[in-house]
């Protein structure tokens, strides 16, 4: 028949069947034949779209920014939806304005002037490494704004993937980082080397300190050897005090024992002591010879033959 068409949604779609100017029937995913000319079809999404978007603000040393990156949202109220902006579509279902495109083009404004906010804080150099700071902050603020409940609009998700400078402030920043790089390189091999000189200056402390301990050793040994060797010393000396004082005390008591065994005999003639130790005969012949020759001068002649020089020459037998 003419004028009937049939509608079959998904259902991820929530669709609205207007009719004389009232809603007829609404709900997700639904299907039914209708009249077009007396019916209007609204088809709203309700499935999660990503909105990528890329614009440029400023920072706040007044530095050109470029921001890119994606917001995800969904549909949560779609009739509050439809009431603001027209979702109808044709027999085709193809809708017959462009109002649908209007609901990326409000959501991207919204992020922009929010991160315009947050990038007012914060310097070039700041920025260009905060995306996922700006991202967080992006995405707090949104859950704030009126526009998206009045919209319906529900915020899933918001993605800082890239914020750069211009190509010279790229250029400019990526030299200073090389020099600050190779600052910090500088430093490093400046680092190394104290810190290998003072290696070097703690292990040349610590062999100093032990030649002094080895020589503080070698010190006490010998004064320990020198102490042993006066001690051993003073021992000898006292030894040879107390052997001489011995000897004394002896050659005293042999002197006195000898003294006293002379005594007796100084007063003796000691051809009497010589006789009286059994002088044998030869002897006696040679001290009475001895007197002769004393007293000379009182024998007038003496005549020794030669029978008694032999016998006085004759050793005894036996």
């Amino acid at each position: 028949m003419l004028g009937i068409r049939y509608l079959k949604a998904e259902p991820t779609t929530f669709v609205m069947r207007y009719a004389r100017g009232e809603v007829a029937k609404k709900g997700a995913g639904l299907s039914f034949f209708y009249y077009a000319p007396s019916t209007s079809v609204v088809l709203v999404p309700l499935e999660s779209q990503d909105v990528p978007f890329a614009f440029q603000e400023l920072s706040a040393d007044y530095q050109q920014l470029t921001v890119q990156g994606a917001l995800t949202f969904r549909v949560v109220d779609p009739e509050r939806l439809a009431s603001i902006l027209n979702f109808s579509v044709n027999r085709f279902q193809r809708y017959q304005t462009n109002d649908p495109e209007k609901v990326r083009a409000r959501l991207i404004n919204v992020v922009q002037e929010r991160t315009r906010t947050v990038l007012r804080r914060l310097a070039m150099r700041e920025a260009v490494m905060a995306g996922d700071q700006i991202g967080a902050e992006v995405m707090a603020a949104m859950r704030e704004v009126p526009m998206l409940r009045e919209h319906g609009l529900g915020v899933i998700g918001l993605t800082i993937a890239h914020v750069s400078a211009t190509p010279e402030m790229t250029r400019a920043l990526e030299a200073e980082a090389r020099e600050e790089l190779q600052r910090k390189a500088d430093e490093a091999v400046y680092a190394r080397r104290n810190a290998a000189v003072e290696q070097e200056r703690r292990i040349k402390d610590s062999e100093m300190a032990t030649e002094i301990m080895v020589e503080e050793k070698k010190r006490q040994i010998r004064e320990t050897q020198i102490a042993a060797d006066i001690a051993v010393e003073e021992q000898r000396a006292r030894l040879l005090e107390m052997q001489s004082r011995n000897d004394r005390e002896a050659a005293d008591t042999r002197a006195y024992a000898l003294e006293a065994a002379l005594k007796p005999l100084r007063a003796t003639d000691w051809r009497t002591l010589v006789a009286a130790n059994g002088a044998d005969p030869q002897t006696m012949i040679a001290l009475a010879f001895r007197d002769m020759a004393d007293n000379a001068g009182r024998i007038g002649e003496l005549n020794i033959t030669s029978e008694l020089l032999t016998s006085l020459l004759r050793k005894p037998k036996g």
